[in-house]
Formats: structure tokens, sequence, C-alpha cells
């Protein structure tokens, strides 16, 4: 993905830049693959999750992939800037990283089997960037929505901290915040990997495995490493 500069800190409310009071485009109605609506409200005894690991359209694909996800949409989320525009994203000039909201059947899919999912098709040791892609607009974030959310996604850091140092990893540079503004990005990157199969992904992760949640409610600590290939 491209980007006009390649910030190594974040801005101030003060520094970034002024938005708009609204969107300059509309939202598409539905998802291309799951047939969903994409904006709430949504239906009752569905929860939301969101999430930044790295470029949004592949981290998309990872999400609508996985059963029990209702709908999912990108945007950007974390900064100061109201409604900003993918290029003012990628100035580093609105302090956003890039995101993908969730929305999942608890009943179908725990927010511990989502976490999973998260850690492993990332490197959340990587800060500013994520592969060859490099910005504030790529660092790794976990927004919740509840206190519940926030205990599972902290503890769920702390255990994945401790496997991916025994592997030779640094620290956890993943932001766990309770979800701010979500502002949904531009019609043409929703679903980005649907509409272009040879599209761009720059998503890959560790290769070091979190275990299965044993109760599909709590939080996984179980951490294995990843099978050998050899």
């Amino acid at each position: 993905m491209l980007f006009h500069r390649r910030e190594t800190r974040l801005p101030s409310p003060e520094e970034a830049l002024g938005g708009r009071p609204e969107p300059e485009f509309t939202l598409p109605d539905r998802h291309t693959v799951l047939g969903n609506p994409l904006a709430g409200p949504y239906p009752e005894g569905l929860a939301v999750a969101d999430f930044g690991l790295g470029c949004f359209w592949g981290a998309e694909r990872k999400f609508w992939q996985t059963p029990g996800v209702w709908t999912t949409l990108v945007g950007y989320q974390g900064g100061h800037t109201p409604n900003p525009a993918y290029e003012e994203v990628c100035s580093g000039l609105t302090g956003h990283t890039e995101a993908v909201r969730v929305v999942f059947d608890p009943s179908a899919v725990s927010y511990p089997a989502l976490l999973k999912l998260f850690w492993e098709s990332h490197d959340p040791t990587q800060g500013f960037r994520q592969g060859n892609d490099t910005g504030t607009q790529y660092r790794s974030a976990i927004y919740t929505h509840s206190p519940a959310q926030q205990a599972e996604a902290e503890a769920s850091r702390t255990a994945y901290q401790s496997v991916l140092r025994a592997s030779g990893y640094g620290d956890i540079t993943t932001e766990i915040l309770p979800a701010g503004p979500f502002y949904a990005a531009e019609p043409h990157h929703q679903q980005y990997l649907d509409k272009n199969p040879a599209g761009y992904c720059g998503i890959g992760g560790t290769g070091v495995k979190l275990s299965d949640p044993s109760d599909g409610g709590s939080c996984p600590t179980g951490l294995t490493p990843a099978p050998s290939e050899d």
C-alpha cells in the first residue's frame, strides 16, 4: 500500500489534521462475501471487536473467513482526526491505525478465539510497522468494547508475550484501549481482497501459536510453538 510519508511518532491532538464533520462518501450497504450490512445498528445478540494488525486489506479477509463472524468492515481508529481520508491516515498526521471492525455471534465464535486469530496473524512486536509496511498507521492495536473484552485482551497479551520471548521475539507493542470513534474507510477498501483476489496482502504471523480456548469463554492461556516444517 502506498503512503506519502513515514511517521515514527504519533501526533498530538494539536498537531493532527482537522478532518471533516462527515465522511465524503457513502458506505456500501452490504458485505460482498457475507451478504450482511456493513454499518450498524447490528442485530441483537451480536458483539463487536476492533483490531489493528497491519494493512487492513489482508487483515479483514482473515476475519471474514472465520465462522461465526457476521460482518466485517475496515476503517481508521485510535487517532484524533474526525472522518479522515486514506491519504491523510497514511501521512501519519491523523494518529489512526488501519483497523478491522468484526461483528460476530458470541454463541458461534468467542472473543478469545478472535484474539487467537489476531495474535497469530501478525507480528505484534514491530511497533510502527508490519513487515514491509512502515508507518504509524500499521501499528498493532486492540480496541475493546467492554471491561470483559479489556481484561481478556490484556490477559492474552501477557500470555502471548511469554511464549514470544521464549521464541526469541521482543516486547509486544500492541496498544489495548477502550474503543473510541471508528471511521469507516472508503468503499474501494471494503472487502478489497474479494474484489481483487490477487491484490496485495502484507499480513503474516510469527509462527508462534496460541492454543485453542478450552471452554469458549475464558481467555486462552495455553501456548504452543508452531510445528516444525523440517
